[in-house]
């Protein structure tokens, strides 16, 4: 008897080990069959890899300089061109004014602008203390202490020499004297450097980036589960039309989650707002219409909502590492920089960054407009195109 028992044991093991292989073959054949989401298993391990290992910097370098100088001497030159030396610092061309300065920042042509006082050569040459001005876009707390760090380091290293050389001039027995050249720094937009402050308006972009693209892709996969497209098709209803009909809802979705967002890091984290609501809620559009195209992009490729929310996650990965969200964007390699202008989230943190943080206007914003403006046209065209071939 407990041998019987024994050998029904075993033949249930068997049997139960039988009908899970069974089971997993299914699943690996079913799989196998889904080509979309095998790729994007294989891809994005290959795609992570690449962005943290390569694209990914937190050392940050090029940033963007202006220089200020009021003195036009050989020392003020010298300074300039040390800094551009470092290799931390791209000289960016000279402007004449603080209003310039301030001009350069709101458009992000320039992240620090070194200010060079009148009679600066003159003062030091006499031995009277000089302060050179640093004026940081405050805006990018990461970038803006980097930019501090590496201009204070290399004015003091400059300072030491200058002291070197006068004290060895005077002769070695001299008394210390304090150093010739000192920099004040001058934090704009952002002065207390708080994290939350960058973070918040970004914010807006990447929550817009996710639910416009997934909501719209998974809408027309429902559809099109659920077998109610084809009834569409065959209403009197015209492709525009019904296009339009659908995204229409999910415009009114993405103002009200603006205007959340910044109620509450206004009410909250204690976010300014410098400038034109208006003008954000205009620019806007362009930014929730091109991730709306690309959800009815994907809509054509998905055959589930699964597949849908798939390539959206997939999607929202490169945006939140290349467009800036949460590593500066002069730290990235120029391969990476050159991929990130593709997206529109790139675009649209400058807008929203650039109007919530320094009051920044249309004109100063007109190159990320155009960018952003001509990624939709690209993704509406394909959008319309792949949703009329899929239709017929």
């Amino acid at each position: 008897m407990p041998a019987a028992q024994g050998m029904l044991r075993n033949h249930g093991v068997r049997a139960s080990l039988a009908r899970l292989l069974a089971v997993a073959i299914k699943e690996q054949q079913q799989l196998r069959r889904d080509r979309l989401t095998l790729a994007m298993m294989l891809f994005l391990p290959v795609l992570q890899l690449m962005l943290f290992g390569y694209a990914i910097d937190t050392d940050v370098r090029h940033i963007p300089t202006v220089v200020y100088d009021q003195d036009h001497s050989e020392l003020s030159r010298d300074l300039a061109q040390r800094l551009r030396a470092t290799g931390f610092y791209d000289l960016n061309g000279a402007v004449s004014s603080y209003a310039e300065v301030g001009r350069a920042l709101r458009a992000d042509e320039a992240k620090v602008a070194l200010v060079v006082p009148p009679q600066f050569e003159s003062d030091v040459s006499r031995g009277k203390p000089a302060q050179l001005q640093l004026v940081i876009d405050g805006s990018d707390p990461q970038t803006a202490q980097s930019a501090l760090n590496g201009a204070s380091g290399l004015i003091q290293s400059r300072a030491a020499d200058l002291l070197q050389e006068r004290l060895g001039r005077a002769g070695s027995g001299s008394a210390a004297a304090e150093p010739p050249i000192s920099v004040e720094p001058v934090t704009w937009y952002n002065p207390d450097l708080k994290t939350s402050t960058f973070v918040v308006p970004g914010l807006i972009g990447v929550i817009l980036t996710m639910t416009m693209v997934m909501l719209t892709a998974m809408a027309i996969a429902r559809e099109r589960e659920r077998g109610t497209l084809e009834q569409l098709i065959v209403s009197p209803l015209k492709p525009a039309e019904l296009i339009v009909g659908k995204i229409v809802p999910y415009v009114l979705v993405g103002y009200v989650q603006i205007s959340l967002i910044l109620g509450i890091g206004r009410l909250v984290f204690n976010v300014p707002f410098a400038g034109s609501l208006p003008l954000l809620y205009l620019l806007a559009f362009l930014f929730i219409a091109a991730n709306l195209a690309l959800g009815l992009v994907f809509s054509t490729l998905a055959q589930t909502q699964q597949q849908a929310m798939q390539m959206s996650f997939f999607f929202l990965l490169p945006n939140i590492l290349l467009s800036g969200f949460m590593f500066p964007w002069e730290a990235m390699p120029r391969p990476a920089q050159l991929l990130s202008q593709v997206l529109p989230l790139t675009h649209f943190l400058r807008i929203v960054r650039g109007i919530v943080l320094k009051g920044s206007s249309f004109d100063d914003l007109r190159p990320e407009v155009l960018w952003l403006a001509c990624i939709l046209v690209v993704l509406t065209t394909l959008a319309s195109t792949r949703f009329r071939k899929k239709l017929g």
